[in-house]
Formats: structure tokens, sequence, C-alpha cells
């Protein structure tokens, strides 16, 4: 009998796509959703920009008294909410009211002149134009979402306010970060390490990085690592739990910083030398090492830096890159000692660290002293 030929069976499996189709994709569908967020967030804050300025031009029209315009608040909210739902209280109408005080200078006739649509148009037709002209224009003029510009109103000094303005639209913040960030200090930590100048420049730019000394903060604040300042702690406990919250101390860096190593070891002379943690600054160009160190600053601290430092330029940074950074992160430093030992313009930078948030006060206190 003839044997009966095989039968050709075919995987059931479905063969996967190719790695650059799917990433490709991916990634569109999920500009696109951004995208889509964005117009939602701009028609919301033009939404309430709006609306706080009809409501301030209907008080002045009428040169209200404060109790009459209260009244207007109280029953603009019951018609508002009984036909749109949640979001039109008396205290959001009062933010939207205070939103439009605050920022209309920044939203000049000339930056959002293609919101005013001709009345000439059908209303459907001119709908339609404002929304597309809200999508387009808005995001570069108000680029965050409506919660950050409720925190941001809450910060007095405008020069502060502003600084968390630009920094959380080129940082591309959450909320949650920008009021860590605040909380921290970061505005008045950058500014305690620059003249009056670069001070007035961060309310006007944010934060620009041109040189090592941008990147300096004093102090920098690890609160984060949950370790308690009055407890026991080596340099290792420290160095472990900076790995192990590694995005958040990178938030803490600041810009352009890419982490490379822990421990990094090298050899020369038949010697073997550590570096704490090695980071990349794509900005600047550059390595920049760091070292860890949970009592005063010695001399012998900034000498092993400065080895560290010249080896990495000697035998680790291409031709193209520039000069390596060093900084030491120590929890008591003496200025003087800084000085005297580090030769002038030098990339190595002796900086305190602190394990709880500090007050705003004390830091307002020593911008005050410095001006």
């Amino acid at each position: 009998m003839a044997n009966s030929p095989k039968k050709i069976e075919r995987k059931s499996g479905t063969r996967q796509p190719d790695a650059s189709l799917w990433l490709g994709i991916r990634d569109l569908i999920l500009g696109s959703r951004r995208t889509v967020a964005r117009g939602v967030n701009a028609t919301l804050v033009w939404t309430n920009f709006e609306i706080g300025r009809r409501i301030v031009e209907h008080e002045q029209r009428g040169k209200v008294r404060a109790e009459y315009a209260e009244e207007t608040l109280k029953s603009l909210s019951q018609k508002l909410a009984a036909e749109f739902g949640k979001g039109y209280s008396v205290d959001n109408l009062q933010r939207m009211r205070a939103f439009y005080i605050m920022y209309q200078k920044y939203a000049t006739p000339s930056r959002i002149s293609g919101v005013k649509i001709s009345q000439t148009l059908s209303a459907k037709t001119m709908a339609e134009r404002k929304s597309a002209t809200v999508s387009r224009i808005f995001p570069s003029v108000f680029p965050l979402n409506w919660s950050h510009y409720v925190f941001l109103m809450g910060i007095d000094d405008e020069n502060e306010r502003r600084f968390y303005e630009i920094e959380s639209g080129s940082q591309n913040w959450s909320l949650r970060e920008l009021r860590r960030q605040y909380n921290s200090s970061l505005f008045e930590r950058l500014a305690l390490s620059r003249d009056k100048k670069k001070v007035h420049d961060l309310s006007k730019r944010g934060q620009i990085v041109e040189k090592p000394e941008d990147l300096m903060k004093d102090p920098y604040v690890l609160e984060f690592l949950g370790l308690k300042e009055e407890s026991a702690y080596s340099e290792t406990d420290l160095e472990t739990s900076i790995i192990n919250r590694i995005e958040h101390f990178l938030l803490e860096l600041g810009k352009g910083f890419l982490f490379e190593a822990r421990q990094k070891r090298f050899t020369f002379d038949d010697r073997h030398f550590r570096v704490d943690l090695v980071f990349y600054n794509r900005i600047l160009r550059c390595y920049v090492l760091i070292d860890l160190k949970i009592g005063e600053l010695t001399h012998q601290d900034l000498g092993q830096m400065q080895m560290y430092v010249n080896y990495y330029d000697r035998f680790v940074k291409m031709a193209d890159e520039s000069r390596t950074v060093g900084i030491i992160l120590c929890k008591r430093k003496n200025d003087s000692l800084v000085k005297i030992t580090l030769p002038e313009h030098s990339r190595i930078f002796a900086r305190k660290y602190q394990l709880y948030l500090p007050t705003k006060a004390q830091l307002k206190a020593q911008l005050d002293e410095k001006a």
C-alpha cells in the first residue's frame, strides 16, 4: 500500500511585525493622542480665560460694587452648573477671573489675534474656525494644563511664578513634579548660585544651561531618598538610595543628565579607583562625576576629585567633547577651603546636600542678603 503523502502542517502563530513598523506606528498614535490632549487642554484654558475676561469686563462696564459682583457670580454659577454640571462653582469662577487678570498681559492681541473671528461668518463656521485657531495658537501662549495655572496663581512673586511656568512647559513637568520643585525651592536654590543679572534671566528665560555653573544648585535637596537627617547612614547607604530613586535624582540634578554608572572603576599604575556616580550631560556634552561625602569636606576630597576629572579628560572623553565636570556632594563644606584649594575657573564644584525640604523663608532671606 502506497504511503499517503504527509500533511504539511502550518504553524498557527501570528507573525510578529517588524520592529521599526511597530515602533513607528506606536509613536504616531501616541503623538496623535498628545496632540489631541493639547488641543483639548488649549480649548479648556482658552475657555476659562474668556470666561474670566467677560466677568471682568461686565464688572468694569457696570462699575459694580464688590457685594453685587459676588451675587452675580453666585447666580452665574447656579445657571452654568444646572446646564453644564460641575466645574463652575463660585470658587472656580473666581479663579477664572483671577487668571484673566493675572495673565492678560501675556495674551497680547498680536499673539492671539487669530482667535478674533469675523462676526459675518455663520455661527457654525465661526465656532469651527475659532476651535481650530485656539488649538493652533493658544498652546504657545498657555502651554500648561489648567491645574498648573491654578497652582501657579498661588505664587505671589511674579519672577518666581514666571520661572516655574517656563520650566514646567520646557521640561514637561506634571503637576506633581511642579509642586515638588516649588516645595524644594528650586528658584531660590538656582538664584543663590547666580549673580543678579542671571537671577533676572531665570524669570525671563527659565534655566539656560551654557556652562557648568548653570547646572549648580545650593543646596541639593534629596528628601525623596527617605533617609533621616538625624539617623546614622553610610556613604554606601546614600549611594544605594540614590540608585534606587535614580529618576528622582535626575530630576533634582536638572537638565540634560544621563546616568552611566555607579562605582565606575578605572586603573593606572596598577591601582584601582572608583567614582561613586558617573553621568553625562548632553547639553554641555561632557561627563559629570559625582562623589558623595556624608561628613565635612576636606582638601583630600577635592584633590581626589581633581584626579578623577584629569583621568576622564585625558583617557575617556573624546576630542570633540567638553572637559569633565566634578561635583562633590557633602553634608558640610567650607567655602574658604574650596576657594584656596581649587584653581580659578575650575570645573570642580563642592555643594551641600540636605535630606529635608528647605524653608522658603530662609532661602529668600539669603537672596535678600546677596542682593
